[in-house]
């Protein structure tokens, strides 16, 4: 029997956890302690003291060394042991059949030979009636340990147990392990009990009376300082406040469809008294054989104050356990082997039926009564989840996706969003496939109306998983298109708190909010024209303050005369002579012959000053076009007007401030009919009002509320 060191070292990595040299041997003696009460019931209680000295590794003493021993009362290194000792991948202790005993790799011990260069082992155990001694002794080079390296002799009934030595600390792994902070801060006694209790506070409490009253002794010693010694013992052992079991589904590995069969899973929780128990941290933690492996407190309490301080003047710890995890653990007992983060994982050959993310939804809402923080308030989440992003309650419910204590709003959104991308995706697969069938089907076959059946609904369900997270941000966008156009209007913009002297572009930023400036709709496809009506939205071409002589219809024919932007000046230089070289805001317009005109006037310009602009616009518009555009509808929009300028037939509407106006377009001088016209005067209120109105029919449907006061 041989055991490889350096072929160990090289195949088991070094473990992430900082204390695990500490946590092996701790497990090792309370292992070797449950074997030796098996077969002597009267053996005094388990008694452990773990030391660890500092020494200075040069004469300038500003850096140090240490060495650490562990000295236990268990049942020492006999024949069996000894065999395991020297065994990788043993199953000595699996077939022991001791209640509460750790299961064994073989790989924990393989950790002291990547920390340390130096071993020594004295051990004292019984065979038969005798007690006999056994002592190891390896130092680095050597590659192997044999059993003939094992030195025996006669040994006395007191020292049965073992005292493991590790000593010529490596400076290779200091950085790994120390991360800056020096060894005697990391690994004094009083820090070593802290951490071993929440370490081993499962097993220690599961065991129950089978230690006895126990007492774990943790030693310092210091070069430069008084030796330190802390106690834990039975009496320290805090009584579990809840414990929860929960079933975990499992699912087909390639489609993620549920198959009714369970993992089950066990949380503890622990809610100590912070004036009793001064621990360094709160620990949430998935567990292998009672011992914690796999961190997960940040995914629950989600800043560096909540994890190292009381919550509510309690530590908490929350330990999740099972055969599952049991049987996952990595050699390095750092970490869980093969669990994928969903399911389907896209890895082909993957085989497991249960995933992170079912386990985490699963155990999240037992975590967050266990643990939440008593001011946390769910429904202000949900609220920053549905106004900044659209996400509605009917979209958390149709995912199954849960808000937890301490989880930003963009990532309960990425969440929902992600799962809805997943499902098209899927969905889209399954249409494919039924398409490519219905292509070999037979038309008047029964088989053929029942896959256009099938792809209709499949194609229907898809559309809803698609729609429901596009329309909810579509109106989550207009809401806050209509919150900025009312901020401008107001003059409560950011951009709108100018100097004395610097001129205000009040008009130039109203305008470019429904739709950019001197640019067409063949070069921008995001703008807002809905915000007058949602018709306008889907129309032809649309121009904001460009050349309407490049206006053109399929692709190549001029909508106007190429004199057309010269006529338009001499229009506007007639009526205000330094507008001499504008054109309308905003045209739109439609191959059916219409054509929208839209000018907008700053806040504090008077409208009716304007009222003959549409008029005038129109007019030349009409002669322009050469009887391609008859149907005209004019916008004057801004925020004062003089109604005792409003000459015609101009009517007010029934509700809000503005005025339309409906009548035949003729020719000035022939006083023949050119088309027909139709003019509002608006106030913006108007029509930010308006358009709150129709986003309020999809929010009602989507159950969303955005009200402006939540912007």
């Amino acid at each position: 029997m041989t055991l490889d060191i350096r072929g160990s070292i090289k195949n088991t990595k070094l473990s992430s956890n900082q204390y695990v040299i500490f946590e092996e041997l701790l497990s090792n003696a309370i292992d070797a302690y449950l074997i030796r009460r098996h077969t002597d019931a009267k053996v005094p209680s388990m008694a452990i003291e773990v030391v660890v000295a500092f020494s200075a590794a040069d004469l300038l003493d500003d850096r140090e060394v240490m060495s650490v021993s562990c000295k236990d009362n268990g049942c020492g290194l006999g024949d069996d042991q000894i065999k395991a000792f020297l065994t990788k991948d043993t199953s000595y202790k699996d077939d022991l059949l001791i209640a509460g005993i750790g299961k064994c790799k073989g790989s924990g011990r393989v950790q002291f030979f990547h920390h340390f260069a130096a071993l020594s082992i004295d051990s004292f155990y019984r065979q038969g009636d005798a007690v006999l001694k056994r002592e190891l002794r390896y130092v680095e080079p050597t590659k192997q340990i044999d059993v003939d390296d094992f030195i025996s002799g006669p040994g006395e009934e007191n020292d049965i147990g073992t005292l493991i030595q590790l000593d010529r600390f490596k400076e290779a792994v200091r950085p790994r392990i120390s991360h800056g902070e020096p060894l005697s801060s990391l690994f004094s006694a009083p820090v070593l009990r802290k951490q071993m209790l929440v370490a081993f506070l499962q097993r220690l409490v599961g065991l129950g009376d089978q230690l006895g009253d126990f007492e774990i002794r943790f030693v310092s010693r210091h070069w430069l300082h008084s030796d330190e010694t802390e106690i834990l013992q039975r009496s320290d052992l805090p009584v579990v406040t809840a414990e929860r079991t929960v079933d975990v589904e499992e699912r087909d590995p390639a489609t993620g469809r549920g198959l009714g069969s369970f993992q089950q899973l066990k949380l503890s929780h622990y809610q100590l008294d912070a004036s009793l128990y001064d621990l360094p941290r709160n620990a949430i933690a998935f567990c292998a054989k009672s011992s914690p492996v796999k961190d997960i407190t940040a995914l629950y309490l989600r800043t560096r104050t909540e994890q190292n301080n009381p919550l509510g003047g309690f530590h908490h710890i929350v330990l999740i356990e099972g055969d599952y995890l049991d049987n996952r653990v990595n050699e390095q007992r750092d970490d869980f082997d093969n669990i994928p983060a969903e399911i389907p994982s896209g890895d082909l050959f993957s085989l497991e039926k249960i995933s992170y993310g079912d386990i985490y939804r699963t155990i999240d809402p037992v975590i967050e009564e266990m643990v939440t923080p008593a001011d946390w308030n769910k429904e202000e989440l949900l609220k920053e989840v549905i106004n900044q992003f659209g996400i509605s309650e009917a979209m958390l419910q149709d995912t199954s996706t849960r808000i937890v204590y301490g989880e930003p709003a963009y990532k309960v959104a990425e969440r929902v969003l992600k799962k809805y991308q997943e499902r098209v995706l899927d969905e889209t697969a399954e249409i494919f496939t039924l398409k490519q069938e219905i292509m070999q089907a037979e038309p008047d076959s029964d088989e053929f109306r029942s896959k256009i059946n099938e792809l209709s609904w499949k194609y229907t369900a898809s559309l809803k998983n698609f729609d429901m997270a596009t329309l909810s941000q579509l109106v989550v966008r207009r809401a806050a298109i209509v919150e900025i156009l009312d901020l401008a209007c107001g003059k409560r913009l950011a951009m709108q708190n100018v100097a004395e002297g610097v001129r205000r572009k009040d008009e130039q930023i109203i305008h470019s909010i429904f739709f950019p400036m001197r640019k067409d709709s063949t070069r921008v496809t995001d703008h807002d024209v809905w915000l007058l009506s949602e018709d306008y939205q889907y129309y032809d071409y649309i121009a904001s303050d460009m050349p309407l002589a490049d206006i053109k219809w399929n692709g190549d024919k001029a909508v106007f005369e190429s004199d057309v932007d010269a006529a338009m000046q001499n229009v506007l230089a007639k009526r205000v002579a330094e507008n001499g070289g504008k054109r309308p805001d905003i045209a739109v317009f439609s191959r059916e012959g219409s054509a929208i005109i839209v000018e907008f006037k700053a806040p504090g310009v008077s409208t009716d000053e304007h009222i003959g602009d549409l008029s005038e616009y129109a007019q030349l518009l009409a002669a322009k076009s050469g009887g391609k555009l008859k149907k005209f509808y004019g916008y004057l929009i801004g925020n004062e007007v003089n109604t005792l300028r409003l000459s015609g037939n101009w009517t007010p509407f029934p509700t809000g401030k503005g005025w339309f106006q409906s009548s035949p377009l003729l020719d000035p001088n022939t006083r023949l009919p050119l088309g027909e016209t139709y003019f509002e005067i608006l106030h913006f209120s108007d029509v930010i009002e308006r358009a709150k109105k129709r986003i309020r029919i999809y929010q009602d449907k989507l159950r969303l509320d955005l009200r402006s006061n939540s912007f």
